[in-house]
């Protein structure tokens, strides 16, 4: 058999200014069952709510790309629903854990999540720990 060399060099350099990216602290999101299904460069927790139905709102989509967040979603797409609100009628694509088929959250236009200029997550969907609730997760259920 022939001899296998491999040879390799590793280059650094210590003059070279940091990126925005190389700042930015991601954060992994679970589902409720494990699977991965988020990753965002911004606390869930710190981002803003939608006061219809206090979803995390996660903006997607800017003009000039300075307020976009950005983020790696692994879910599955279902058929769109359409709901009933105060001021008229909203269509919302919805998407869902690909294990467990819980859903995660939704947009409000076709797939995909960057197509839409925000995505929504709804409360108590995600978790930062594998195997672990959420801290709302059964926020406003009633002890029936």
């Amino acid at each position: 058999m022939p001899k296998v060399v491999s040879r390799s060099a590793v280059s650094s350099s210590t003059d070279a200014k940091p990126t925005a990216s190389s700042a930015t602290a991601l954060r992994v999101y679970y589902c409720i069952c494990g699977e991965f299904i988020l990753v965002v460069d911004k606390s869930l927790t710190s981002l803003p709510r939608r006061p219809e139905d206090k979803a995390i709102v996660v903006r997607s989509q800017d003009g000039d790309g300075t307020n976009a967040r950005a983020f790696k979603l692994n879910a599955n797409y279902k058929d769109p629903i359409l709901l009933e609100r105060q001021n008229g009628h909203e269509r919302q694509y919805r998407f869902h854990c690909p294990r467990c088929t819980l859903p995660i959250g939704y947009q409000s236009t076709p797939p995909p999540a960057s197509a839409s200029p925000f995505i929504y997550i709804l409360p108590g969907a995600l978790t930062q720990i594998q195997g672990r609730l959420p801290p709302d997760a059964f926020e406003g259920e009633n002890d029936a």
